[in-house]
């Protein structure tokens, strides 16, 4: 066996009239993420512990916010070149784990989805994919919805 885990965090703000897109899913909201791709910052936080995980560096170094070919990309597909990238090297994924940090709005339903979506795009069954989401209470830029950050731990075996 050759374990290994990664860990990703992702932090972005927010701002009015913007989308905010979480785990590939258009949330309904009058604030969105501010970032260069179309800044889903769970997505970003799996490919940070994956690429960790397989010791690929991070997602700046994959996908530059200085490169105009990932101006305003689907996080999607950053995520699935990712799990192409660890499966050239031999990788398979055992599971994730996720902390979604949003003051509102509340985002329990669409944890479903978001499963759904993420596991489909990695190839893996949903219940290899845990995710949570939980505020700030009201407390610092998190919790006065100036801000959202997601966390995520990965397992990797070869």
């Amino acid at each position: 066996m050759n374990l290994r885990i990664g860990y990703g965090i992702d932090v972005h703000r927010l701002e009015k009239s913007l989308p905010l897109i979480i785990g590939g899913v258009k949330i309904e909201s009058n604030i969105g993420a501010v970032g260069h791709s179309d800044a889903d910052v769970l997505l970003h936080a799996i490919c940070d512990a994956i690429l960790g995980a397989a010791n690929l560096r991070d997602i700046g170094y994959h996908f530059s916010d200085k490169d105009p070919r990932y101006k305003g990309i689907d996080s999607k597909i950053l995520l699935k070149e990712v799990n192409n990238l660890i499966k050239k090297e031999g990788f398979f994924i055992v599971n994730i784990d996720c902390t979604i940090v949003l003051e509102k709005p509340k985002l329990s339903s669409k944890i479903p989805l978001m499963k759904s979506i993420i596991s489909e795009i990695l190839n893996i069954d949903e219940n290899l994919v845990s995710l949570k989401a939980t505020t700030h209470e009201n407390v610092d830029s998190f919790g006065n919805s100036k801000a959202i950050k997601a966390y995520a731990v990965c397992l990797l075996n070869k």
